[in-house]
């Protein structure tokens, strides 16, 4: 049955309207995961697991500024007050007297199940003296004012052991009750959200929260000047959506005036440009289709390649509108579909490349492009001659094409200047390779270098702890993960006493295994005998026995305390030490100890040692963030060539011509070595995407050398051909170019690297064009 407009004008708008269904239903992120493997090792999967569902992706550094001392001191009480009531927020801690009195109150309660210096030794008549008396010669250092006052109920000293873990490591500075900056001028705070870090609505709902409480806080303050700084993953996240959603939509639109005005200038008749743009509507949101149902979610920034993606879409329907109207329907099938659809092909392999990789966000860049360049292709061959007609009307472009027809001629003595360009460049690039590449992650995300020196700012202000080093146990439940931690804990405590490590920290500090507890619990004497044990010990000392009838009573009480539990730490600020070292992912548990310096480096081959056989994992966060880029970066480079060779291949096959094969590639490799050098000279570092950039100038460029390639003098470029390319070069330009404009590093870095090399490739094509096809 033969199709009419009408009938494939219908076809396509049910495809489109299924197509829209999907994509309402899709959800659309612009989340960390972008950056992150789909296929971690088992040190990635730390650093995933932070960055989705740890605690410290919940973590919130906010900073008042504003008013006196004790205003924002008052500020932040008030703050945190509100805060603690709204379910938004699990924890708030500002270092209030009436917070660390309720977790002096927990260790004092439970401390001889928690206490490590807890044994049936400590007990004995030589352990009760020794203890009791290193607490009275405390008595005259600092710690002497919080010891004195509970030195008949805890003579052996565990609070005090206790505390100095609470408060290993960095503090916050004291003003007016609560943390302060280094300097004074700003009253701290910490806020764990209840949504997870990868949880970005939660997030961003949690801190218009805490913005208009602060706000709200301050009005009723009358404290006019009050700023409140914030910084933490969560902000992170939401600014970084909020930033490429923004460039999306301001690139899009810049991108589709730009190129609609070209065309509208190009056709003169907005059925023409309304037809024009089916194979961008329909490649955007198959797509987006695509993307979806592979992946279940889309990205932000695979929309924003989409910008890019409307540039290349148009061109099809270009060549079609321009090249049909001089030899009809039936003639551009036959002498220039084959090229087209030879073009296409070779933006496949180039974008098909992609969808190997284990980075996911290139990996939806390759099936959005690819979907999307095929879907455009598909409607220009089989819908756009069913909605257009047999007979065009279509504005003479041959005159266009006449100037280009005199310019290549004019331009093919810049043959061996292009040459010695480009083997200058190619010069540069080899003395200079190491200065290439940027070498860090970081180069990739959107964070601003503001909210980073922010967020360096306000974790030396508030003491937060350097996780460079993590020791990782995992374990199948939680009581196997504290026995494990306690059992790495000893191998810690050794290379403390070396001094190796400075420290660590470990939820069994605060939440001890079940077995130790226990195990404490029975090292507790029965009351005669202690009674019996102390006043053998106290013959000589000054504190006399007959004294300390609170710490017997205290020890009668411990051996009947229940076992601790995760939910005995809730409303004290240990609950969040314990939550952000002991997690749960699924059935299984798993337990993060970081490491603290001393005086020197950390000793890594003597921790590495000292772990062996443990089956803890020492993991280098610095490391592991430069490995995981690395790996991308040699991924890409992989792929990259495995897309070069599959549009080698492809032509070689094709064209059966080692000349023209070479005579196809050349402008393209040109093109590639200059902008790269380019960029290079401009002070552009390099990362994993211009590489990508690279290839796509390959596979983009390719369409135009194509053209240029002619076996016989029967075909000759025409004046129309001539014309279709260069407006086809400019949208492309266009799409690829307006990228550059972005902030988002991915999208910015195929802007510049595809934009001027698309650009290149046709001006470099028309060069080295065999002067008989020009002819």
């Amino acid at each position: 049955m033969k199709m009419t407009a009408g009938r494939t004008f219908l076809l396509w708008l049910l495809a489109m309207l299924a197509g829209a269904a999907i994509v309402w239903n899709t959800r659309f992120t612009a989340d960390m995961s972008f950056f992150l493997p789909s296929h971690p090792t088992a040190e990635q999967q730390v650093l995933v697991d932070q960055l989705k569902e740890g605690v410290v992706s919940r973590l919130l550094m906010l900073a008042i500024e504003g008013g006196e001392a004790e205003q924002r001191a008052a500020l932040s009480r008030d703050l945190r007050g509100r805060l603690a009531k709204m379910p938004e927020f699990v924890s708030v801690q500002n270092g209030e007297a009436g917070s660390q009195e309720a977790d002096r109150a927990f260790l004092f309660k439970h401390r001889y199940l928690l206490s490590p210096a807890i044994s049936q030794e400590r007990f004995t008549v030589a352990g009760l003296k020794a203890a009791i008396a290193n607490s009275i010669d405390l008595l005259a250092s600092p710690a002497g004012m919080m010891l004195k006052p509970m030195l008949a109920r805890d003579p052996t000293g565990e609070l005090i052991e206790l505390i100095s873990g609470l408060n290993a490591g960095a503090q916050p500075n004291s003003r007016n009750g609560v943390w302060a900056s280094r300097d004074g001028e700003r009253a701290m705070l910490l806020v764990q959200t209840q949504a997870l870090g990868s949880d970005t609505d939660g997030q961003e709902a949690a801190i218009n929260r805490l913005r208009s409480e602060f706000a709200a806080s301050a009005e009723a303050a009358g404290i006019t000047n009050a700023k409140l700084q914030l910084s933490g993953p969560g902000l992170f996240a939401v600014n970084s959506r909020a930033t490429i959603k923004d460039e999306v939509s301001r690139l899009s639109l810049i991108s589709s005036i730009a190129i609609i005005a070209v065309l509208l200038f190009v056709y003169r008749s907005f059925r023409l440009l309304g037809l024009g743009l089916l194979p961008v509507v329909s490649g955007a949101l198959g797509g987006v289709v695509a993307v979806s149902l592979a992946y279940g979610s889309v990205f932000g920034i695979t929309v924003g390649f989409g910008a890019a993606l409307i540039g290349e879409s148009v061109d099809y329907s270009i060549y079609y509108f321009v090249q049909s109207g001089k030899t009809g329907l039936a003639g551009w099938r036959e002498r220039f579909w084959p090229t087209i659809r030879l073009g296409v092909l070779t933006s496949v392999c180039g974008f098909g490349a992609l969808l190997f990789s284990g980075f996911p966000g290139l990996a939806q860049l390759g099936l959005y492009a690819l979907s999307g360049v095929i879907t455009a292709a598909v409607v220009t061959r089989f819908v756009l001659p069913q909605l257009s007609g047999k007979h065009l009307k279509m504005r003479d472009l041959a005159p266009l094409g006449r100037q280009l027809e005199k310019v290549i001629p004019a331009i093919h003595c810049l043959r061996w200047p292009v040459i010695a360009l480009a083997l200058a460049a190619a010069t540069t690039l080899f003395i200079q390779r190491g200065e290439l590449w940027n070498p860090e992650l970081s180069a990739l995300s959107p964070i601003t270098q503001a909210d980073q020196n922010i967020d360096m700012a306000l974790r030396a202000d508030i003491g937060a702890p350097d996780s460079r080093y993590l020791v990782v146990i995992n374990a199948a439940d939680r009581e196997a993960a504290l026995q494990a931690a306690e059992k790495t804990g000893a191998q810690l405590d050794q290379l403390v006493r070396q001094g190796l490590i400075g420290g660590y920290d470990s939820p069994a500090r605060f939440l001890p295994s079940q077995a130790t507890q226990a195990a404490r619990r029975a090292s507790l004497p029965a009351e005669a005998d202690l009674r019996r044990h102390l006043q053998a010990a106290q013959q000589d000392s000054p504190l006399a026995a007959k004294k300390l009838d609170p710490f017997i009573a205290d020890i009668a009480s411990a051996r009947h305390l229940p076992t601790l539990e995760r939910a005995t730490l809730d409303n004290t600020s240990l609950a969040l030490a314990v939550d952000s070292l002991l997690l749960q992912h699924g059935e299984s548990w798993s337990v993060l100890l970081p490491l603290r310096p001393g005086e020197q480096a950390i000793d890594v081959p003597a921790l590495k040692a000292a772990l062996a056989g443990t089956g803890a994992l020492f993991i280098d966060m610095s490391v592991e963030f430069n490995k995981l880029y690395n790996d991308y970066l040699h991924e890409a480079t992989l792929l990259s060539l495995a897309g070069l060779l599959a549009i080698v291949a492809l032509l070689a096959v094709t064209l059966r011509s080692p000349r023209r094969l070479a005579a196809i590639l050349l402008p393209l490799v040109l093109a590639v070595v200059i902008v790269i050098a380019g960029l290079h000279l401009l002070g552009e570092r390099l990362h994993l995407l211009h590489l990508i950039g690279m290839l796509l100038i390959v596979a983009v460029g390719s369409n135009y050398a194509l053209f240029f390639d002619r076996p016989s003098l029967d075909h000759h470029l025409d004046p129309e051909t001539l014309a279709s390319m260069l407006i086809a070069n400019v949208t492309t330009v266009i799409g690829f170019g307006t990228l550059a404009l972005s902030s988002v590093p991915v999208l910015h870095a195929v802007g510049v690297t595809v934009g001027p090399g698309a650009m290149l490739a046709l001006l470099l094509s028309a060069i080295f064009v065999p002067r008989e096809t020009a002819a």
